[in-house]
């Protein structure tokens, strides 16, 4: 009886990766890189264009879940979709990814910001 509890979540989780290799492999990065725990969010977060550091935001209580939905929205608009296709991907990630990865959206990478004005 243990086993008809761990179907969903298996195939959740098989769902998420399948979204995340895809749009890896959309944006010129590794897919495999959607299996290895934390490189996963370090890769997610060059996709979106932010600085690669920022994965280490991911570690701080409250800030992580700040910074991932930023994250979020900016790999969503690197694949021309808007905020609420984001939102969509930070509740329902298991669907969203997915779509993203699987459908017809390209990848465009984000541009850097803006250095900031002399003062």
């Amino acid at each position: 009886m243990l086993l008809p509890p761990l179907i969903l979540p298996g195939v959740l989780c098989i769902l998420y990766v399948i979204g995340l290799w895809t749009i890896f492999t959309k944006a010129g990065k590794p897919g495999w890189a959607a299996i290895i725990p934390v490189y996963n969010v370090y890769i997610f977060v060059k996709v979106s264009g932010r600085p690669g550091w920022w994965w280490v935001l991911y570690l701080v209580p409250v800030v992580n879940i700040v910074i991932a939905i930023m994250v979020t929205i900016d790999v969503a608009k690197a694949f021309g979709k808007g905020v609420g296709f984001a939102l969509g991907m930070v509740i329902f990630g298991f669907i969203f990814l997915p779509i993203l990865g699987l459908g017809s959206a390209t990848y465009t990478k984000p541009l850097p910001a803006p250095p900031p004005a002399p003062a």
